[in-house]
């Protein structure tokens, strides 16, 4: 088997596949501090109660936009899994030009995300990736990154705005019945997820008229707050969970790595 890990600021997505079959992913908290030893254990905890034996992962493969704890994780899972941990980077050898200014500064997970859809449209494409920040990776069917905007992130937007302003509570992203809400609670929802997706919205249809080719990009929507947000857009074609690991899968077949 395949082990992959997306290290965000906020969350880990790992995931483990058997051939091309992506099999299970679990969503970690992102805590600095821990050893090696202690993320060990935690990746064998979710692996063996998920009914699979660590010894049986062949290889790991993984990005990473969260540098302070990287080579704490790559060393506890070399240990759990006794296998090299290969890791996506901006210079790494896969099949992807990055058409743009400042190539090495492009996060690993853009590109992950770039293969990822790539591997499932074969098209023109672009991936909303929903994070602590909103990215918008913009890639053409000959295998091109050529950038795209990065606003805030749905509930990055949300915590600022609460702890930014004393009288206005925290609360739960979930959708209000109306837009011209009668209790605050509602009023953040309203104002916060409407406010968001029609920002998705207005930027993908900037995105569509600067355009490089003919073709008509596909939309695919993925991250932990996709199923919240795509729902009140207009403009997403599909919701894929999980393309990010796709992606670093892609990028382990590169690699050579076998499982």
């Amino acid at each position: 088997m395949l082990l992959t890990l997306d290290i965000g600021n906020s969350e880990i997505t790992a995931g483990v596949f058997r051939d091309q079959s992506l099999l299970r992913q679990w969503r970690i908290s992102t805590l600095p501090g821990r050893t090696p030893d202690e993320w060990a254990v935690l990746m064998e905890s979710f692996l063996t109660q998920a009914g699979y034996d660590p010894g049986g992962i062949r290889a790991v493969c993984l990005v990473s936009v969260a540098p302070s704890i990287t080579g704490g994780l790559k060393t506890g899972l070399a240990q759990l899994t006794g296998s090299e941990v290969a890791e996506l980077q901006a210079d790494s050898d896969v099949p992807l030009t990055l058409d743009v200014d400042e190539p090495l500064a492009v996060g690993a997970d853009r590109i992950a995300n770039s293969l990822g859809v790539l591997d499932a449209v074969h098209s023109d494409a672009v991936v909303i990736d929903f994070g602590t920040a909103t990215t918008f990776d913009c890639v053409t069917a000959d295998r091109r990154f050529i950038g795209g905007p990065i606003m805030p992130g749905l509930r990055t937007s949300a915590d600022e705005l609460t702890q930014k302003a004393a009288r206005l509570p925290a609360t739960e992203l979930t959708a209000p019945s109306r837009v011209i809400g009668r209790r605050t609670d509602d009023c953040i929802k309203a104002g916060v997820l409407y406010g968001a997706a029609d920002a998705v919205d207005g930027m993908i249809g900037r995105i569509r008229g600067e355009w490089p080719t003919d073709v008509e990009p596909v939309v695919v929507a993925t991250g932990g707050l996709a199923d919240i947000l795509v729902p009140f857009t207009t403009s997403v074609d599909r919701v894929t969970q999980g393309l990010t690991l796709e992606g670093i899968r892609v990028a382990a077949q590169h690699f050579g790595l076998t499982w």
